[in-house]
């Protein structure tokens, strides 16, 4: 339960981020069935993806900008104290480098929970692949400090 709590604070301030940089945020589900109800600037929630696994994942957000000409998904992972989050990080990069279909690709991972070494290897996991070019891994500032350059 802790954990869904303090990921939603991780989830909060990426919408509270966008929604001061103008774009609408709205659930895929809604936005799938009445595309033209909605702006150009948009940020959607809990956007779907066929996993590795050939069954239905889902990432927090997926970034449509028409003005910047950007299509990226946004995963959050938050991790505050020691689990067992950071055992699924092979997981998300062979989704993010095999399943997810966008140019771009943010992973904002942040907390102080992470075993040594976790978050180190999925950088440099990235960093080796083919992908590292359109896959990003952020601490939250980081990517704060991304977005309010770019936007």
């Amino acid at each position: 339960m802790k954990a869904s709590i303090t990921g939603n604070i991780l989830e909060k301030q990426v919408q509270n981020l966008f929604l001061e940089k103008g774009f609408e945020i709205v659930m895929y589900s809604k936005w799938s069935k009445d595309k033209d109800r909605y702006g150009n600037e948009l940020l959607l929630r809990h956007v779907p993806y066929e996993s590795i696994y050939n069954h239905k994942g889902y990432t927090e957000f997926l970034l449509l900008s028409k003005k910047y000409d950007k299509q990226i998904r946004i995963e959050c992972k938050w991790q505050q104290s020691p689990g067992s989050v950071d055992e699924k990080l092979p997981y998300l990069f062979l989704n993010a480098t095999e399943k997810m279909i966008e140019n771009e690709i943010m992973i904002i991972i942040d907390g102080k929970g992470w075993k040594k070494g976790a978050i180190p290897w999925l950088k440099a996991a990235v960093s080796s692949s083919n992908q590292s070019e359109r896959i990003n891994v952020l601490s939250l500032t980081e990517f704060l400090t991304w977005a309010n350059k770019y936007f």
